[in-house]
């Protein structure tokens, strides 16, 4: 019998991961040495990773925060700055001059463990984490230590790296500096909204007072706003304000700060007028600047802190010299204008919707409207240019003509409109049409064509569908609805290029973090609503504006392929010139606005005796283009007279009659020389370009039931002062 073999015992690794000598599934499970190898190392790491985060993070001043914080603004070159954001309205105080009434509301409703935690809050982290992560709103969990903490990254890290540094800068913070100290930079960096960093600047900019001064009611409204300090404003959101005061007060009876007596005592306090002083909101630019910040906030998703501590870089869109070119053509109006009288201007780049010039008014110091992105204005008949296109898309060709005579009654009804001037025209087509701006031969187009068709039109290629005034009745072909200049400029983007629609008119290109990422980018989308053939047709119609007998014919001396539309309503109480090349967009609007807020007749000045869109608008957009068309290159509409053509040919000509041959009679001579042919009967001229906009003015008063816009006002000039 031979000796038994002994099986030889694998060797023992260092390593024993996938473990030999195991089945194939239990060979995969980790042994507890790999385990707890695993746990301690890990835990080795955290410590490590956080003892050299630790000794690295410096505590920041409270003064560091406004240098991290700026955010700036550029024009489109990138380069040459156009204004900052919140950089300069702080004030340091210290804690002594500091209300205790404002502190101790803080404390209630911010941090009520705030004297007894180390400078986080591990249950309310987890419980704001548990928020998150079941998919409510996002919820934070910060000590006034952590908030802290927080402002002085915020905008530079989102990531989990970054949380971690700023939970490890609370703790550090909360064991190098005492609580006054803490609670006195935390107060001297808060952002309480209005443009205001810090306790001091909040309390001048909601009450007039200094920081010190504070009482128990304007302490508990400043704590109340400080979750979110723009929206909760109570200029902005008075009903949230008060239930936030409210809350405060409760908090601090609880925590005995007040007693329930001071509590019932306080009345919600008054605040100031929001200031519009902040650093380079004044001016022209204030315009600019006011619509970068609503077009981030309302389109972006950022939030007023954000914009204004969050050291971003704003890239805009605007072109300075051709911004330079609107103020400076505004300002060549005549020194007798009315202070009350108002302009806005859009300049949009047809192909990606930027814009390029965008005049908002004055002074944004003392009018916070924005003339050209706020204000509506009844558009008269820059709304004819609906109705063309409508036209053309239902099948109707361009050469089609409709009588204009002075007046037109729609049948079956007492609706009667009448051109300017009571000027009576023969048959017009549609271009000719444009250019008299004949306010008949519109109507009855748009008896045949439908005024809903029309309306569609016009919300197709960009207007709201909610826009003040528009409807499906007769008369809206003339203008009864009012837009602003920039939904006016998108409408005619959508026929500058071809039908394609933009998604949007923005004025931001793009947004950079402070370490350079682009973190945002402006839509340059588009969608095509309109064929390419029927939006070259349309160009080919509106052109007829700038032909020599043409409303808008100034802007023929452009020497350019430019079509455009002139404007104006009933009184006048506006005027407009819309005008287009393929790679400019060009609109003007002008009206006058009360001392209570309501539309007034434009005053007329500089020697016009009526404000028409063919006088001042017009003159506003030459002396614009003149500057913002030099250099770009010199584009052509595509030939609309080969879609026509190939849509519409002519008629054949009707074949050749034979005339039987019979012997005429001899006819006698007349007296007169045989040699001299009779002239034939010459067709009735053309009327002359009148003085201001051939179709647009006001019908006889007698008639009661008048829907044309501009014939009577009929409460579409709906503005805000």
């Amino acid at each position: 019998m031979s000796p038994k073999k002994k099986t030889k015992k694998p060797r023992k690794r260092g390593w024993n991961y996938p473990r030999a000598g195991y089945g194939p599934v239990h060979r995969w499970i980790p042994s507890w040495r790999v385990v707890l190898g695993t746990i301690f190392a890990s835990f080795a790491l955290g410590i490590g990773t956080f003892i050299g985060l630790y000794v690295a993070i410096n505590v920041p001043e409270p003064d560091d925060f406004a240098l991290a914080q700026s955010t700036e603004v550029y024009y489109g070159d990138g380069s040459e700055m156009l204004g900052k954001f919140a950089e300069a309205d702080r004030r340091s105080v210290e804690l002594a001059d500091i209300s205790e009434a404002l502190q101790h509301a803080v404390i209630s409703s911010e941090d009520r463990g705030f004297y007894e935690n180390n400078g986080v809050d591990p249950k309310g982290i987890a419980r704001a984490l548990w928020n998150n992560i079941q998919g409510n709103p996002t919820q934070g969990g910060s000590t006034l230590t952590q908030q802290y903490a927080e402002r002085y990254y915020t905008g530079q890290n989102t990531s989990l790296t970054g949380k971690v540094r700023e939970l490890i800068l609370a703790i550090k913070i909360d064991r190098e500096q005492s609580k006054e100290q803490i609670l006195n930079s935390y107060l001297n960096t808060i952002y309480f909204g209005r443009g205001a960093y810090g306790i001091e600047s909040a309390a001048r900019n909601y009450f007039g007072v200094s920081a010190k001064d504070l009482d128990i009611s304007q302490s508990a409204l400043l704590a109340a706003v400080i979750p979110a300090p723009s929206a909760w404003d109570p200029a902005v959101d008075p009903d949230t304000a008060k239930v936030k005061f409210d809350r405060v007060l409760r908090r601090m009876v609880e925590d005995e700060w007040i007693t329930q007596a001071d509590a019932d005592a306080v009345v919600f306090p008054e605040t100031l007028d929001p200031s519009a002083s902040q650093s380079g909101m004044s001016g022209t630019d204030g315009y600019l600047l006011q619509e970068v910040r609503s077009e981030l906030i309302n389109d972006a998703g950022f939030t007023d802190e954000q914009i204004d501590r969050g050291g971003f870089t704003i890239v805009t869109t605007i072109d300075k010299a051709k911004q330079q070119a609107a103020v400076d053509a505004v300002n060549s109006l005549p020194e007798d204008r009315p202070e009350n009288n108002y302009v806005g201007l859009m300049s949009v780049d047809p192909t990606n919707g930027e814009t390029v010039a965008m005049y908002g008014g004055r002074d944004y110091a003392t009018r916070q409207r924005n003339s050209a992105t706020q204000d509506r204005a009844q558009a008269g008949s820059v709304f004819k240019v609906f109705g063309v296109a409508a036209a053309l898309k239902s099948g109707l060709s361009p050469n089609t003509s409709f009588s204009s005579p002075a007046s037109y009654t729609i049948p079956g009804t007492n609706l009667t409109f009448s051109n300017f001037g009571n000027a009576s025209f023969g048959n017009l087509p549609l271009r000719d049409m444009i250019a008299y701006s004949v306010n008949t031969g519109f109507i009855k187009l748009n008896e045949k064509i439908g005024p809903a068709a029309t309306a569609k039109m016009a919300v197709d290629l960009g207007l709201p569908k909610d826009l003040v005034g528009l409807d499906n009745n007769a008369g809206n072909i003339l203008g009864s609805a009012s837009p602003t200049a920039k939904e006016m400029s998108r409408a005619l983007s959508s026929l500058a290029s071809g039908g394609r629609r933009p998604n949007a008119v923005h004025i931001v290109r793009e947004v950079q973090d402070p370490q350079g990422n682009v973190i945002y980018r402006g839509d340059t989308s588009s969608e095509q609503v309109l064929t390419a053939d029927v939006a070259t047709m349309a160009t080919y119609v509106i052109q007829g504006g700038t032909a020599p007998y043409g409303t808008a014919s100034d802007l023929a001396t452009l020497n350019r392929d430019i079509a455009a539309k002139t404007g104006t309503s009933t009184g006048p109480r506006s005027g407009w010139v819309a005008s287009y090349t393929p790679n400019l967009v060009t609109v003007v609007d002008m009206y006058q606005v009360g001392e209570d807020g309501s539309e007034e007749d434009i005053t007329p000045f500089g020697g016009v005796s009526l404000v028409t869109g063919s006088t001042w608008p017009q003159h506003i957009a030459l002396n614009y283009l003149e500057v913002a068309l030099e250099g770009m290159e010199k584009l052509k509409f595509p030939n609309a007279r080969n879609i026509i053509n190939k849509r519409f040919p002519p008629p054949p000509p009707p074949p050749p009659v034979e005339e039987p041959k019979e012997e005429e009679p001899a006819v006698e001579q007349p007296d007169e020389d045989p040699s001299q042919p009779v002239p034939p009967p010459q067709p009735m001229p053309a009327p002359e370009k009148p003085a201001e906009d051939a179709g647009e003015g006001n019908a006889p008063a007698e008639q009661p039931n008048n829907n044309d816009p501009e014939n009577q006002d009929g409460g579409a000039n709906q503005r805000n002062n």
